[in-house]
């Protein structure tokens, strides 16, 4: 590991003692089996098993307060510290390797030390194997490692560091959830205001339909050539998606029926979230043709009554997501909508100059929204990178 020229080298298996208390399984004992998850992400249940029911008899304690590593998933800095209340029914199968720390070495200063570069380059020259995802844990060449150890009464200073400055990381980071929260929030309380201020023009998507249609049952092989077919997955942002298109072999009759036109709007159908039913993705054309499948309802609608690009904000609006989540119909844990209830779509039907009044201002507001989203997003990158920082200089002595 990296070596401050302050801190002495200490051999790994100085400060850590490898153990293995094996657990004799009862076979109508209820036991809990483990998961370490990935990138620090901390000690899980994985599931709650019978005795009989495990089919590896060799498991072993969980040590409260130890430093555990999972073997087969080191490379990817799947380690954790268990906690002190660990229910003492939880076992570790053998893909799993705990150690006891001296008293001599700060538990939280060992865990902290444990996200630099340094300490994953260690675990990752003690795997063993060709492909990452098979590479094998090998605790013995671990411990034969050093490791850079400040007197206790400095590891315990800089863990306070560390803490106070990853605590102040997290409240800039709560509020940057928080703002863009709240943009969202006002934007829906926009949309409100403006359904409340539109109550006296309000009508239903069937006023200005000129057609509603399924898309291709068909499913396409993948293989095949010709027109992209949208699915769920390409339209799964709010908007339609050709970076992994879907191609089918489809005739000139098929391709007259399911191609989609600037100003098409299309529903989701079917989904399994009960938020994401009926939500509205408006079509602004393609460089190729595009058709769609079964998934999705294609709305095509009367110029003369309604500006597409209005309907598809209001059709997204709370308004008219209350009426979609209230009347969509649930089977075996698919939620759907149909025809006659897109034709009763609560949408205002203002005169064609003030939906396009509205359109202007919505685009100039969303457009606000996606220049704070876009800095939003640069701030949370900037955080996410000050941590790593910030336990760089404190394992090099500069904290």
């Amino acid at each position: 590991m990296h070596v401050c020229s302050r801190w002495p080298e200490v051999p790994l298996k100085k400060v850590l003692r490898y153990v293995d208390e094996r657990v004799e399984l009862q076979d109508m004992t209820e036991y809990i089996t483990i998961t370490v998850k990935r990138r620090h992400g901390g000690l899980g249940e994985r599931e709650r098993l019978l005795g009989h029911q495990i089919k590896t008899k060799k498991q072993f304690r969980l040590i409260p307060g130890v430093f555990i590593i999972s073997r087969v998933q080191c490379w990817h800095q799947a380690y954790a510290m268990v906690p002190d209340d660990v229910p003492p029914n939880m076992i570790a199968s053998t893909n799993y390797d705990q150690f006891v720390i001296s008293p001599e070495v700060d538990h939280r200063f060992f865990w902290w030390q444990s996200h630099s570069p340094s300490f994953a380059e260690a675990i990752r020259s003690s795997a063993a194997g060709v492909v990452i995802e098979k590479m094998v844990f090998n605790r013995d060449a671990w411990l034969e490692k050093t490791i850079a150890l400040p007197p206790l009464e400095e590891q315990r200073r800089i863990v306070a560091r560390i803490e106070e400055l990853a605590a102040k990381i997290d409240e800039a980071k709560q509020m940057r959830r928080q703002a863009e929260d709240q943009s969202e929030a006002f934007v829906n309380s926009v949309l409100s205001g403006i359904g409340k201020d539109q109550s006296k023009f309000l009508g239903h998507l069937g006023q200005g339909t000129l057609s509603e249609r399924n898309g291709l049952s068909r499913r396409p092989s993948g293989t095949e050539s010709g027109p992209i077919v949208l699915r769920l997955a390409d339209v799964a942002s709010g908007a339609i998606s050709l970076k992994n298109p879907r191609r089918g072999n489809l005739s000139g009759e098929e391709v007259e029926t399911y191609e989609l036109s600037v100003g098409d709007l299309l529903f989701l159908r079917v989904n399994g979230s009960r938020d994401l039913v009926g939500r509205c993705i408006p079509v602004y054309g393609a460089s190729e043709t595009v058709c769609f499948n079964d998934h999705l309802i294609r709305v095509r609608l009367d110029p003369n009554v309604f500006d597409w690009r209005f309907v598809s904000i209001m059709a997204n609006g709370p308004t008219a997501r209350e009426y979609i989540e209230r009347v969509a119909i649930t089977t075996a844990g698919q939620n759907t909508i149909n025809h006659s209830m897109l034709a009763a779509l609560p949408i205002p039907v203002p005169p064609l100059p003030e939906q396009r009044r509205i359109v202007v201002y919505l685009n100039g507001l969303q457009a606000k929204v996606d220049a704070l989203k876009g800095l939003q997003n640069e701030t949370a990158a900037e955080l996410d990178a000050l941590l790593p920082s910030i336990l760089d200089k404190a394992f090099k002595g500069e904290l």
